[in-house]
């Protein structure tokens, strides 16, 4: 049954992911509720697209992409590759939105556009079946391995309480602007992936993280001093169950969604209210927070929402 479009943004969600029907709904629904108008957008959150169609509205109210790429400069484009699975499963972010990003970048003058993830399994495989190399190239990007120890170089990280120095990928280094392109997923050790814990796909030594307090390193990782300039957070094929890889098209629901934000713990809490999970559940969201490196008060916050 389709649900009528009036009683979909009504849809509240209760504490449990297994309620589908209310949580394809529930957390955008509080990210869509009536605000003053605004000039200038913290936030901008977008229902009901394309992922590339959404990303071109969403990126326009940002002031467009060259807003965070000018010309000359090399870009970054770290998406979630990690699963050897088809886009339809979730559990990587979606190959339509990483060909649109690659596409304003270098509208807004790019020299140069990479993408690359440490992979969990086989990174051809995932590269491949991901459909995300093939699309990547397609529009001009460079994708690039993470599956070599060679690849990665020692950083410190002042100020870090568990985690004072990572191995990062040499591209991280080597390029101007990151972007951020996680896709919004349950995760069975830190319960969500999302902004923050796609870094761990930057490292190479992230078994560390898993072996000393893994809320603590997420948290700890985002003192290192190149930040993204721009998240843009894949919402629309979700897993609400059995990540982060999943197990089948009944963990997925279909929320058709979409989130930009230059503040990745923003973000971070704005994909804890569309699973529906109480933002101080998702630890090391709260331990950002504390920490400065963010802002988890989404009521705080200018945020444009767009329904199309």
């Amino acid at each position: 049954m389709i649900m009528k479009r009036r009683d979909f943004f009504k849809t509240s969600v209760g504490g449990s992911l297994a309620a589908g029907a209310a949580i394809k709904m529930g957390g955008f629904n509080k990210l869509f509720t009536s605000r003053p108008p605004v000039t200038k957008y913290d936030m901008v959150a977008v229902m009901g697209g394309s992922p590339d169609s959404m990303f071109d509205l969403a990126i326009q109210e940002l002031g467009g992409m060259g807003a965070f790429v000018q010309k000359g400069q090399k870009v970054l484009i770290k998406p979630n590759i990690g699963w050897d699975v088809i886009p339809d499963l979730g559990a990587n972010t979606n190959p339509l939105l990483v060909k649109r990003i690659i596409e304003h970048c270098f509208k807004a003058g790019a020299k140069e556009v990479y993408v690359f993830d440490h992979t969990c399994d086989n990174w051809v495989n995932c590269y491949s079946h991901s459909g995300i190399e093939k699309i990547a190239k397609s529009a001009g990007a460079k994708v690039v391995p993470g599956n070599s120890e060679s690849y990665y170089h020692e950083i410190e990280i002042p100020g870090g309480i568990k985690l004072q120095k990572a191995k990062v990928h040499q591209l991280l280094l080597e390029t101007d602007v990151f972007i951020n392109v996680p896709v919004l997923k349950d995760h069975n050790s830190a319960r969500m992936t999302c902004c923050l814990k796609n870094t761990m796909g930057i490292v190479w030594d992230r078994g560390f993280w898993h072996s000393n307090d893994l809320n603590q390193c997420i948290a700890d990782y985002a003192l290192y001093e190149k930040k993204p300039a721009l998240n843009v957070i894949d919402c629309y094929n979700v897993m609400v169950k059995h990540g982060p890889q999943g197990v089948s098209k009944e963990d997925i629901v279909s929320m058709k969604s979409q989130i930009l934000t230059a503040d990745w713990v923003a973000g971070d809490a704005a994909g804890a209210k569309m699973l529906g999970i109480p933002v101080e559940r998702i630890e090391y969201i709260p331990i950002a927070h504390k920490m400065g490196l963010g802002n988890m008060n989404l009521d705080s916050l200018n945020i444009k929402r767009i329904k199309m």
